[in-house]
């Protein structure tokens, strides 16, 4: 496991390790791993920073899978491919389904038109669309058919850090009237992070390779559903006052980042909510209730005392208090 200590890394290594699979993480060492498994330093940006990779893998039998969930310059997944190609049997790269041109229309399915200008030899700050396909071009010039690309889209559960469904239920949990984006009825797409790391590791053992999407369906769950979950499980008593989206939109408030998860119906709601994923499913891709996954999320945010960790390269997302009660004020 490329990374291992975070979210979808870590959400991986623990279910590998649930099964019983030796695992072992590379990491910067700056989150300790999960217990159990081996672990390696490095630092992909840094010179000579997978030396301790390459020794690990001179020195023992290699891998059966490596999975990599990297971000950044496509670069740093071109060298650990190159350096893992004949020491792994497969390669997965967690990708993005922002590789895709935009405004993807919906129902858009894997052969879909992807982005330009992506490069695996890319290094430096690398738009996310671009960086992600990239590194989908490096995992497949060293791995060939031995590559799956996972293209995620909207990914929620414990160990989130990014801030998203941690925020709604942070200020859910704080009570009183709570401003709630569109109408309860507007379909979601997204996927719980462990339920990714479990088609992933049955994917690498059924020998799957190229690109999938990877959410749950259209209408899996509502914007209501979720909010409702998260009033349930705080127990705050916290009160749904449902805003239309013309007022949200007319104050100013950025959809996805003001108000996470959230679009208004349109071209990025298509782009993001609304998927051909039936490739996947087909392959075996199960998403559980999304009661479960704020519940979980929510016992896991009270364990760390209500501050989900924050990646230092996403912005911070919620909505200004002073903004919400202007336009609960005239709701």
């Amino acid at each position: 496991m490329l990374g291992g200590t975070e979210f979808v890394g870590r959400a991986v290594t623990e279910e590998a390790s649930a099964r019983g699979w030796d695992v072992t993480v590379f990491h910067r060492g700056r989150h300790a791993a999960p217990p159990g498994v081996a672990e390696l330093l490095g630092d992909r940006t840094a010179p000579d920073g997978l030396a301790a990779l390459a020794r690990g893998a001179a020195d023992g039998p290699g891998w059966d899978l490596v999975v990599d969930t990297w971000s950044g310059a496509p670069s740093a997944v071109r060298d650990a491919a190159r350096l893992l190609a004949g020491r792994a049997g497969r390669y997965t790269y967690v990708s993005s389904r922002s590789v895709y041109a935009y405004p993807a229309p919906a129902g858009l399915p894997e052969d879909g038109p992807l982005v330009t200008g992506a490069s695996p030899d890319a290094g430096g700050d690398v738009p996310y669309a671009q960086a992600k396909r990239g590194g989908e071009l490096a995992a497949l010039d060293a791995f060939g058919d031995r590559a799956l690309l996972a293209r995620a889209g909207l990914i929620l559960g414990p160990g989130e850090n990014i801030g998203r469904l941690p925020w709604w239920l942070g200020r859910i949990a704080r009570g009183g009237p709570v401003l709630a984006p569109g109408g309860p009825d507007l379909d979601l797409q997204y996927i719980d992070a462990r339920d990714l790391a479990g088609w992933l590791l049955d994917a690498a053992r059924a020998g799957l390779h190229g690109p999938y999407n990877l959410v749950s369906r259209p209408g899996h769950t509502t914007m209501g559903r979720l909010l409702e979950a998260c009033v349930r499980v705080t127990g705050s008593g916290a009160e749904l006052r449902w805003v239309p989206e013309e007022a949200i939109l007319a104050a100013g408030v950025e959809p996805w980042s003001d108000l996470p998860v959230w679009l208004p119906p349109g071209e990025l709601y298509d782009t993001l909510h609304r998927g051909d994923v039936e490739r996947a499913h087909a392959a075996g891709l199960r998403c559980r209730p999304v009661e479960e996954t704020v519940a979980d999320t929510w016992t896991w945010l009270e364990k760390l005392g209500g501050r989900a960790p924050q990646r230092p390269d996403r912005p911070a997302v919620g909505l200004d208090p002073e903004v919400e009660a202007r336009l609960l004020g005239g709701a």
